[in-house]
């Protein structure tokens, strides 16, 4: 009944909400991508899609859809692995961003490393600039991090807002320099803070400073400070500052799979692992409670 060609293109737009992104990531048309989101729609009889000028949400059904979409996707590439007689085997170094600490990705890893048992998964997380430096330096195969801007390499599995969190008690005097909570260089949120305050002439200092996204939260969580970070990720005990405390706006952040140097060895295993992501990405935004 549904196309998994149309599931894929739902679910890249479900994703970036935005059929121009969708397009881009795989490598589409955006007509064709609207093609596809219109016949799925004729063939679930319903909307998946609120669109108008302001841009693109998931309706109740769309949000039905995205577990459906999963399920079935994931029971083709079982289905097709099971008839090809494909095992993929080897050494995959995977590195992932301190963002994803407290999301779902291990969910997406767990079923990755079910349905392909003789791949010896090796993980890394750190910053995303330091990934990106390791990718570079063929260290790595596949990472989950963040881009410099809209314009650079990689993927795009989804795209957020940066937003300034805090302690649901925190309040900033606006006669002191700004308390601030960063990931130490080269963390791609530390450089975008510190550009845009002092674009703005604010004021800074650093209260806290930590490799580990815990650390960054338990800082924030006693009230230290203030900390930039994706709108779709804040984490369990933390909000987003309100208009009033008068911080300029961060701009928006892509999260992207950026491959390494192309090894036989490790190709297609971290071929499967993008899919994986890709097919998942819509659990990332879900942090755990």
């Amino acid at each position: 009944m549904f196309d998994p060609v149309q599931l894929r293109t739902f679910l890249a737009v479900a994703q970036t909400l935005s059929f121009t992104q969708a397009a881009q990531r795989l490598g589409l048309r955006q007509s064709t991508v609207s093609q596809h989101v219109r016949r799925l729609e004729e063939a679930a009889g319903c909307r998946l899609f609120a669109r108008d000028t302001h841009g693109v949400e998931l309706t109740e059904d769309g949000e039905a859809m995205l577990g459906f979409a999963r399920t079935i996707l994931e029971a083709n590439e079982r289905a097709a692995g099971f008839f090809t007689g494909t095992r993929l085997r080897g050494r995959l170094r995977f590195g992932v961003s301190e963002d994803f600490v407290l999301t779902r990705l291990p969910e997406i890893l767990e079923g990755f490393r079910r349905e392909h048992p003789e791949v010896d998964l090796e993980l890394t997380v750190e910053l995303s600039g330091t990934l990106h430096q390791w990718l570079d330096a063929g260290r790595l195969d596949l990472c989950l991090a963040k881009r410099q801007g809209p314009n650079g390499p990689g993927r795009l599995v989804w795209r957020d807002k940066l937003v300034w969190i805090g302690g649901e008690r925190l309040r900033l005097d606006p006669d002191r320099p700004v308390p601030l909570i960063a990931f130490p260089p080269p963390g791609i949120t530390r450089a975008r803070a510190l550009e845009v305050l002092e674009r703005d002439g604010r004021p800074w200092r650093v209260a806290c400073t930590s490799a580990s996204l815990s650390g960054l939260v338990a800082a924030a969580r006693a009230g230290l400070g203030v900390m930039a970070h994706a709108q779709g990720l804040v984490p369990a005990g933390l909000v987003r500052l309100p208009a009033r405390s008068g911080l300029p706006e961060l701009g928006a952040v892509d999260f992207v799979l950026l491959h390494g140097r192309r090894q036989a060895r490790a190709q297609d295993a971290a071929d499967a692992l993008a899919s994986a992501i890709l097919a998942g990405g819509d659990r990332l935004h879900k942090p755990l409670p």
